[in-house]
């Protein structure tokens, strides 16, 4: 018994990074249309990896603000810079700031 219970567990993460993933993806598409609705499916993806226990892979992690839920797309909602060996994202919706560290060509 405890072995269909472990592979539930697994098929049902597996789904849920699956739903993240497209729900991520129907965000990007609809962001252009509706805002609203952008912003709906990215808070339902996230709702979905809390409630299964699943981490938002970083690369989707860092294209929503976690301030105001919104679909970040640099240039058109997000201004991106880079000083002092950090990324800096910022939205221009609500004005949060998301800063990454990373290491500069030059350093090596």
């Amino acid at each position: 018994m405890a072995k269909s219970r472990k592979k539930n567990k697994v098929i049902s993460k597996n789904i849920a990074q699956e739903r993240i993933k497209y729900l991520f993806e129907l965000a990007r598409n609809e962001l252009s249309r509706d805002a609203g609705r952008s912003e709906r499916y990215v808070s339902l993806a996230r709702k979905i990896g809390m409630r299964h226990r699943v981490s938002i892979p970083a690369d989707l992690k860092r294209n929503f603000c976690k301030d105001c839920g919104s679909l970040l797309i640099p240039g058109q909602n997000s201004r991106t810079r880079l000083k002092g060996g950090c990324i800096t994202i910022t939205c221009l919706e609500c004005g949060g700031v998301k800063r990454y560290p990373f290491k500069s060509s030059k350093a090596k």
